[in-house]
């Protein structure tokens, strides 16, 4: 009976991750217990078609340990000319009432964050993300940022 179970719930996995038609790349990168403030997360783009445009996300995987409302990021976009966009991006992680956001059944939340739209690639490109979270009314940067465990970039076709 346990075989049938497990041989169905992966039949539905299957499913699922076949009906994405939109994501040309979705790769995740842990950082452990907690992302520590140099820590910089890469990920080396394929190279894609030039003709189409496509939409980034940063993808996270947060725990109850997060313990603050924002996140701040540092994201940088690497162009094969050698020309570099850096963009610093503020996202919303829990409801007033101190509630993760996110999608997930269990203390472990997955938020989907929207990055670039209609990007278009001409050749290999590479993107970085930082954490840059500060506490209030304090300069120096959360050195060891908890409650973060997965960091993700993904690429959509834009239709």
């Amino acid at each position: 009976m346990r075989i049938k179970n497990s041989f169905l719930i992966l039949l539905i996995a299957i499913a699922f991750c076949s009906c994405d038609k939109k994501r040309v790349f979705d790769e995740y990168k842990s950082v452990g217990s907690a992302w520590h403030k140099d820590s910089i997360i890469s990920f080396d783009l394929p190279i894609l078609d030039s003709t189409k445009r496509y939409d980034l996300f940063i993808n996270l995987r947060d725990n109850n340990n997060y313990a603050y409302n924002n996140l701040f990021l540092i994201v940088t976009l690497e162009k094969p000319n050698g020309y570099t966009k850096v963009d610093t991006l503020e996202y919303e992680m829990a409801a007033p009432d101190g509630t993760l956001l996110g999608e997930g059944f269990t203390d472990i939340k997955e938020s989907k964050l929207f990055y670039k739209e209609g990007v278009r690639f001409r050749g290999k490109y590479k993107v970085n993300i930082k954490q840059a979270v500060r506490e209030s009314g304090k300069v120096p940067g959360v050195t060891q940022l908890e409650g973060i465990t997965d960091i993700g970039l993904r690429i959509e076709k834009k239709e």
